[in-house]
């Protein structure tokens, strides 16, 4: 009989996908270290000692566990088996791991951006809505129990505000998610779709969202009225002072990506002095704190990183990380793989 390859399993048990994970449990030997192995001292030793013996896949079905070890980076990733060829994990972003390194040991990292994509870009239409018509300025108001606050919100927030319909939405990174906001924007609001992106989409692609792809970062920036952020970040922050100084003057601005990309408190000065209009964060840069000035401005709408958070997208997360396993170990083909194009040729596994 054929060895198995070996997977192994960060985090707690499937929840959703049953009757995918009776298939994936019968074509792998599945090893599910427990919660205290996953703390990173112990993780590592573990790694060290062989604990696990040889294995192939990297197995994480959700975000909210199987990350007791921290970040995935030259210290923890060199510790695995020269047999690991595949990290499968929930999540879109991946800030968390570094792919490039994963990338120099042969290792192929899958993330869940097509399984969040749809959950995502319904936040972000919601975050451009609150942005045009400046919603922030009159939840607070509403909340705040002020029949002041309340009527200075119904007389005035209305004088900042515009409809989308035929604005431009200028998007920093199209891919999953960006071109799903884009299909989501044009069809709903009829906005006009600009991109920047390393690479420009096909033509076809292009046509069917009516978008423009714009080479330069900082001419996108000039010409949109409301530019949002949905590029992972890669090491570095993206929308600082300088760059905020290239937006259209009272352009909008949202980030469902992460808050590391943005320089917070360049963002709050050109809130202030009128650079940028009005605000929309789901992600923030010191999560699970917040700017406090950012959180009590008027013009700022504030998600808790919920913008992927539906019960859809964790059931997809799950499903897509056994297939991403199953179909790179099984078929030779990754489905959401992130570094190949950074990946040394595969090593025999078996």
């Amino acid at each position: 009989m054929a060895a198995k390859f070996r997977v192994l399993h960060l985090g707690d048990d499937i929840k959703y996908n049953h009757d995918v994970y009776q298939r994936f449990a019968s074509e792998f030997d599945i090893i599910q270290p427990t919660a205290a192995e996953r703390e990173r001292g112990e993780f590592m030793r573990a790694l060290k000692d062989g604990r696990w013996g040889n294995f192939h896949a990297i197995f994480r079905p959700f975000w909210n566990t199987g990350g007791e070890m921290g970040r995935w980076d030259a210290e923890l990733i060199p510790l695995l088996p020269a047999s690991v060829r595949i990290m499968a994990s929930a999540g879109a972003g991946y800030d968390w791991a570094d792919v490039d390194v994963f990338a120099q040991h042969g290792i192929v990292y899958c993330n869940g951006a097509a399984a969040s994509s749809e959950s995502v870009a319904d936040m972000a239409l919601f975050l451009i809505l609150a942005v045009f018509r400046n919603l922030a300025w009159s939840h607070q108001a509403a909340h705040s129990l002020s029949p002041q606050r309340f009527l200075d919100a119904h007389q005035n927030s209305p004088l900042t505000a515009l409809n989308p319909r035929g604005r431009t939405l200028g998007i920093i990174g199209l891919g999953q998610i960006g071109y799903t906001i884009a299909k989501k924007a044009h069809a709903a609001f009829g906005m006009k779709i600009a991109y920047n992106d390393l690479f420009r989409k096909s033509p076809e692609l292009e046509r069917a969202v009516d978008a423009q792809f714009v080479a330069d970062l900082d001419d996108l920036l000039g010409q949109a009225d409301c530019v949002i952020v949905a590029t992972p970040f890669a090491g570095k922050t993206l929308v600082d002072a300088e760059r905020l100084r290239r937006f259209k003057r009272g352009a909008r601005f949202i980030n469902i990506a992460r808050g590391s990309l943005v320089d917070e408190e360049a963002l709050l000065q050109a809130l202030d002095n009128g650079q940028i209009l009005a605000a929309g964060l789901d992600v923030h840069a010191s999560e699970p704190y917040v700017h406090p000035r950012l959180a009590t401005h008027s013009r700022v709408m504030m998600m808790s990183h919920n913008a992927g958070g539906t019960v859809d997208t964790h059931v997809g997360f799950e499903r897509l990380a056994m297939e991403n396993i199953e179909g790179f170990l099984l078929r030779g083909k990754a489905l959401t793989p992130v570094n190949l194009h950074l990946t040394k040729p595969p090593k025999s596994v078996l």
